[in-house]
């Protein structure tokens, strides 16, 4: 793979850095990716070679390309960084997925030292996100370093990352409305993205499994003029890791020098999220755990994504005090439609069956432990 016309392009509306991808040993098309932001933020995105480097290694990996060719210096931190990720993608698909060359120049010099740079993270309005900016804000005085001043809102993952679902920028503009009111309660900016790196490769368990960190950590590197640190809210917590995109042993590994990529929250059960959340009240009427962008709703309430999230909402005896859901119960018809132990969720669910048991919902408890023995 060769990486090559990398160039910054600021229209009336926006501001977008690009570079096109050049396929060697497969027969991909030649793409243009690019990462967008509106013209509020055009002097803070820059069309930084480490974010197409980052944003393109998985997919090189997948497609088996022996090598990804870019004709510009780059970090030797990352460049390190990129070889413990490619060893540890290589041992997660038992040599499946094989190490590549990595042919850049290497930079002798740290660019953004001397600037006073602020923390960020990545805003889905799910609850992973959603707890770290509250945690964040609980521990960091306003002053401090380390407390959150912007948080990136990118569309191009769960909207619009999906070429025959289409673009959706109308539900884009939803979530941006509702992640909004988060943003100004919690005194941060809200930094519209957008992006088609995910476009190299739609492959579904490609996308969860390896890459989504990735392509979070490359629109990072476009934002280190304005950016020192990143956080990406953790997916799982300690005791249930697994191989997943987003992980605290791959998301650091795509820092430089000039910027800190971190994995946040690790201490925190999906249980301790939602209390976190649902003692935050703007955050707690707008969230949006939902995949399935379905019209007028922020969430659908029929996915296991929605279900698994109102279920543990009635654990806590919660679920009613939303508006985030239409819903005010959960029924145990609703399991009918999906497989509760995709995707490492089967912690999730156990870690609830106390907590319903408490309640006297021994009919949901009886339903998720019959499709947990499945």
């Amino acid at each position: 793979m060769r990486i090559t016309d990398l160039k910054t392009e600021n229209g009336k509306k926006s501001a977008r850095v690009s570079a096109y991808v050049n396929w060697e040993d497969c027969d991909q098309p030649a793409r243009e990716i690019y990462i967008e932001t509106e013209k509020e933020f055009a002097k803070d995105i820059s069309c930084n070679p480490h974010a197409f480097l980052v944003g393109c290694i998985i997919p090189a990996m997948h497609f088996r390309e022996k090598r990804i060719q870019l004709e510009t210096e780059i970090c030797p931190g990352l460049r390190e960084g990129l070889k413990t990720v490619m060893a540890l993608i290589e041992y997660w698909s038992d040599g499946t997925y094989k190490p590549l060359n990595i042919e850049t120049g290497i930079s002798s010099a740290v660019s953004r030292s001397n600037g006073q740079r602020r923390a960020g993270m990545f805003l889905s309005g799910g609850i992973d996100s959603l707890a770290t900016l509250r945690v964040n804000r609980m521990n960091f005085p306003e002053q401090h370093p380390g407390s959150i001043k912007d948080c990136l809102l990118v569309h191009g993952f769960d909207i619009g990352g999906v070429v025959e679902r289409g673009m959706k920028y109308h539900v884009f503009e939803r979530a941006k409305t509702a992640m909004s009111l988060v943003a100004e309660d919690a005194q941060v900016t809200l930094i519209p993205v957008y992006t088609n790196i995910r476009h190299l490769c739609d492959e579904r368990d490609l996308w969860l499994n390896k890459f989504f960190g990735a392509v979070l950590a490359a629109v990072a590197h476009t934002f280190d003029q304005r950016l020192g640190l990143v956080h990406i809210a953790s997916s799982y917590d300690i005791p249930n890791l697994a191989p997943c995109g987003s992980h605290p042993l791959l998301d650091p590994e795509y820092s430089s020098f000039d910027l800190r990529i971190k994995h946040t929250d690790l201490e925190l059960s999906r249980l301790d999220k939602l209390k976190t959340v649902a003692n935050w009240d703007v955050a707690f009427q707008n969230f949006r755990v939902c995949l399935a962008n379905v019209k007028d709703r922020l969430n659908c309430g029929k996915c296991e994504k929605c279900v698994r999230t109102m279920t543990e909402l009635v654990s806590i005896g919660a679920l009613h005090k939303t508006r985030a859901f239409v819903e005010n119960d959960v029924s145990p018809e609703l399991f009918s439609g999906f497989d509760i132990t995709i995707r490492h969720r089967a912690p999730f669910y156990q870690a609830m069956l106390p907590l319903l048991k408490k309640r006297g919902r021994d009919d949901l408890v009886q339903t998720i432990k019959g499709k947990l023995e499945k």
